[in-house]
């Protein structure tokens, strides 16, 4: 059985835990999910999700209760990460706003809410690396990642740029995929 984290402190928690579950059950694993709201918990994670919501907020209640240091821990022990929206920017090397304290695990640039407000939300169907069908792509207040490293591979882009990014164990995204009841994403992430 695997165990599955996903970072509680704030973002669509439920979602991406129903998510991790329907992944697993494709790929033929069972998994128990974890909500991580506080440190302790993620060292018996084999697998770690960190949701959206709003970065500043969620940068700062991973130092503040220790859990930073522990998701540096797990990817740094080879173990992956699903990192999306406001995950992805924490996890980045460089979110250009000091008020986010990020974690350095993907050697990414991002420009917080790029894609514009939440009145500018879209769908798109993406062709992602490693997904024979295009995905429904859920853009909510997203992220721009303007500038990758060379370890880091697109897996896929809107009018040019990366929205779907992998670097070894971390996988982040600028979209929502927990919102869609699609969960090839996540087993991309975490079982294929």
């Amino acid at each position: 059985m695997l165990r599955a984290g996903v970072i509680a402190v704030q973002g669509d928690v439920a979602e991406h835990a129903a998510a991790i579950r329907r992944a697993a059950d494709r790929h033929g694993e069972s998994v128990e999910v974890e909500e991580i709201r506080t440190a302790g918990s993620v060292p018996d994670c084999d697998l770690l999700l960190m949701p959206g919501g709003e970065s500043t907020t969620i940068s700062r209640l991973l130092r503040d209760e220790g859990i930073d240091e522990e998701i540096r821990a797990h990817v740094a022990d080879g173990d992956p990460l699903l990192a999306t929206c406001a995950g992805l920017i924490v996890a980045s090397r460089d979110a250009k706003d000091d008020r986010v304290a990020t974690l350095d695990v993907l050697d990414v640039s991002v420009d917080r809410n790029a894609f514009g407000r939440q009145k500018d939300s879209f769908e798109a169907h993406l062709d992602i690396t490693g997904l024979d069908e295009p995905f429904p792509a859920v853009f909510i207040r997203a992220p721009v990642i303007d500038e990758v490293g060379g370890d880091v591979e697109v897996l896929a882009s809107v009018d040019g740029r990366p929205v779907a990014v992998q670097q070894g164990n971390v996988l982040g995204t600028s979209f929502h995929p927990e919102l869609t009841e699609d969960s090839r994403l996540h087993g991309l992430a975490f079982f294929e």
